[in-house]
């Protein structure tokens, strides 16, 4: 289980290291291009979910739980930045 940190602002957010290596390739495509996004995740105790505008000015750490780099699906790529464009917002679930 990696974590994703956004802004120092809030503990890390905890996710999957296969979901964080996506997230990572989608994240890094937006911000390269200088867009910035919209991105919803669920609270640690999972009562309530948090929202952050993610841009590119704004420090983002992303750190893996291992050292294997888990193999990237083309089609999860795809479908991630599809809901991404198409919503305006990046929604980490067991959806992603």
């Amino acid at each position: 289980m990696g974590t994703l940190e956004y802004n120092s602002s809030r503990p890390p957010i905890e996710i999957d290291d296969a979901l964080l290596a996506h997230l990572k390739v989608i994240i890094s495509t937006k911000l390269r291009r200088q867009e910035s996004f919209m991105m919803t995740w669920a609270s640690a105790d999972d009562d309530h979910r948090l929202t952050a505008w993610v841009h590119p000015s704004i420090p983002l750490v992303l750190e893996f739980a291992g050292t294997k780099i888990p193999k990237i699906d083309p089609t999860r790529i795809e479908r991630m930045m599809s809901h991404l464009n198409s919503r305006g917002e990046l929604v980490i679930d067991e959806n992603s």
